[in-house]
């Protein structure tokens, strides 16, 4: 039986997500459909415009992302202190970069004189946009209606553009965050759609590669803050070269003229994470195949299926022989 989206996401299991949308009715989000030879790659640009704005306005950290022709991956950090953090203007102001609100809440935003029955109903307006502003199911829902439309429109006909639910999964460790990355920057790689990471349009990569050359960092994507340690500042747990250099070697090795595992020159963040280099190259070769509702070494995954009430942890076996 399929389980409630709020039973699927716990902050004291994890903070991290991998979420994934599919058009339906053989739909094309982006690319070329050979069937009708529509070309339709300009809806490329507007998700990817799309996630960048949802990535300003919520509480919700981009740490990788891919558009491709019929789906849409995205590695999500919900970073509820932020949320908590925002003052009520700011929680206000934020929601209406993408919903109009109410009369009284852009009463409020202008900082109109306001009586105490219209400041009561409005604080509680505002409560529930901060509880919003950490939600995943309202920030894909925030990505994929406007799209829906869009698209809908383009095509002259009204129905469902996505599957009624995103595919979401809980990325338990580190190792679990980083193979995951590392799968979906690599998408186009796989689906022959770019020879390498910086060419491969519409990618989380390419982006943190062309500001890296800048020594720059994307603003609009969660922040690489290095290996653990304490204090851990808030932010990814790896340098940004050592992810780099370990999407980079995993996508020369996934190359069809480049089938052998190239040990020698396997970047040392994967000794780190601990994970074998035969698995590592399963595992961003096929994540989705690999992985179910929980991802991670065994005992993080058998701490979060008994956190988020499952009586049984989906897929231990497998993760077991991936990630120890």
């Amino acid at each position: 039986m399929t389980k409630a989206r709020k039973v699927q996401v716990s902050l004291d299991t994890t903070p991290y997500y991998h979420c994934v949308s599919r058009c339906v009715r053989k739909a094309f989000l982006c690319g070329r459909d050979n069937h009708t030879g529509q070309d339709y790659e300009h809806r490329r640009q507007w998700i990817e415009d799309r996630l960048l704005l949802l990535a300003e306005v919520f509480a919700i950290d981009l740490c990788a992302y891919a558009v491709m022709s019929n789906h849409v991956h995205t590695v999500l950090h919900i970073n509820a202190a932020e949320a908590h953090h925002l003052t009520d203007l700011e929680v206000c102001e934020r929601w209406h970069r993408l919903y109009k609100g109410t009369v009284l809440t852009q009463k409020y935003a202008r900082q109109d004189p306001m009586n105490k029955a219209e400041q009561v109903a409005v604080k509680m307006r505002i409560d529930q946009w901060r509880l919003n502003l950490f939600d995943i199911s309202k920030f894909m829902k925030a990505l994929n209606e406007p799209i829906a439309r869009m698209a809908n429109a383009e095509d002259k006909c009204t129905g469902r553009f996505w599957e009624g639910r995103f595919k979401s999964q809980a990325l338990c460790d580190e190792a679990a965050l980083a193979a995951c990355m590392a799968y979906v920057d690599l998408n186009p790689i796989r689906a022959k759609m770019a020879e390498t990471p910086e060419t491969s349009d519409h990618t989380s990569i390419k982006q943190r590669i062309a500001a890296a050359k800048n020594n720059e960092t994307p603003k609009n994507l969660a922040q690489f803050v290095g290996n653990p340690r304490e204090p851990m500042p808030q932010g990814l747990p790896f340098t940004l070269m050592d992810y780099i250099d370990l999407v980079d070697w995993t996508g020369r090795v996934m190359r069809d003229d480049k089938r052998g595992h190239i040990i020698s020159t396997l970047p040392p963040i994967v000794d780190r994470l601990g994970i074998e280099p035969d698995n590592w190259l399963e595992l961003t070769r096929a994540f989705e195949k690999n992985t179910k509702t929980f991802v991670g070494a065994g005992d993080h995954i058998e701490s979060a299926a008994f956190a988020m009430g499952y009586q049984r942890t989906p897929n231990r076996r497998r993760c077991q022989s991936l990630f120890g």
